[in-house]
């Protein structure tokens, strides 16, 4: 069990104002995404609200009360990766704690992490990617954006919240690239195709004028308003192309992240490209994509060899 702090140190702060600071921390000094946050903030608020019932100040939380939390969330159903995502969260709070001398002891020094499978990325088979990036109506204003945005997606990699973040300046279709903001703000140059480049081009002349002739907005992609964008439209339209196209699998736009990864690897891009390509800090993230690219040699093998 953690001792509390002496009386000549400042006293520990609520569980709450703990996790506002943390959180400040880290959208401050990490550069840390609204999403992200979000996801903090939902997991530490969860795990403080279960110290609260369990009557236990989060200055005396100990490694029992951590296992009893993550045994809590596998009684209630949770993944064994959420469960994990939730241990992720309160390490990386209570370490925060003890550096800041609100703790005296981590809690969760010694307590495992579950351990996870893996998950091979869902990925597109070529033609279900290629089918659902053409699927949008060009000759409609709304149409000719998501065209845009569906060959920007699948061309670059880009995740979700790079590409809602893309700013005008970010875009040389000239020199054909554009510039993701990854996490940590960290930036890195990506090929922009001939085809994505046509389709932006299209959009940036064509139709993002009209949206933004009463707003400015320095974002790529904007509602018809002239605002950026939404997380959530994004989400409707990539769902609503894989849906008209006829794309039974469910289809996000990390969908189609994966799918960029797996067809540069399939097609012998070098590993280390993809993975600067992708924004990956450790190339281990990018291996996985590996196995897929295996695995669709294996589907070759077995559909073609006379003795397979």
């Amino acid at each position: 069990m953690l001792t509390p702090l002496s009386p000549r140190k400042q006293a520990a702060p609520s569980g709450t104002d703990a996790v506002d600071d943390f959180l400040t921390v880290l959208q401050t000094e990490q550069g840390v995404s609204p999403h992200t946050l979000a996801a903090y903030r939902h997991d530490l608020a969860d795990f403080v609200a279960f110290l609260r019932r369990r009557r236990r100040p989060l200055a005396s939380a100990g490694p029992q009360d951590v296992v009893a939390y993550l045994e809590h969330l596998k009684h209630a159903g949770l993944r064994t990766s959420s469960v994990a995502r939730r241990l992720s969260a309160v390490r990386s709070f209570a370490r925060y704690l003890v550096r800041e001398g609100r703790l005296r002891r981590d809690p969760t020094e010694h307590v495992e992490r579950p351990r996870v499978g893996r998950p091979l990325p869902r990925t597109l088979s070529r033609h279900a990617a290629a089918v659902i990036v053409e699927t949008p109506n060009v000759h409609a204003r709304r149409g000719l954006r998501d065209r845009a945005l569906l060959e920007l997606l699948y061309a670059t990699g880009l995740r979700a919240s790079e590409c809602l973040g893309l700013r005008l300046e970010d875009v040389n279709l000239t020199a054909g690239y554009v510039i993701g903001t990854g996490k940590g703000r960290k930036q890195r140059l990506v090929p922009l195709g001939d085809e994505a480049a046509e389709w932006l081009s299209r959009y940036l002349a064509e139709v993002r004028p009209h949206d933004t002739r009463r707003r400015e907005c320095d974002r790529v992609f904007v509602n018809a308003r002239g605002r950026p964008l939404s997380r959530q439209s994004l989400w409707v339209i990539v769902r609503g192309a894989a849906r008209a196209a006829g794309v039974g699998q469910r289809v996000s736009p990390h969908t189609l992240r994966h799918s960029f990864a797996s067809h540069l690897l399939e097609g012998g891009a070098d590993l280390r490209a993809v993975q600067a390509m992708l924004g990956h800090a450790d190339i281990a993230t990018t291996q996985i994509y590996t196995h897929l690219a295996s695995a669709t040699v294996r589907k070759m093998y077995d559909r073609l060899h006379p003795r397979a």
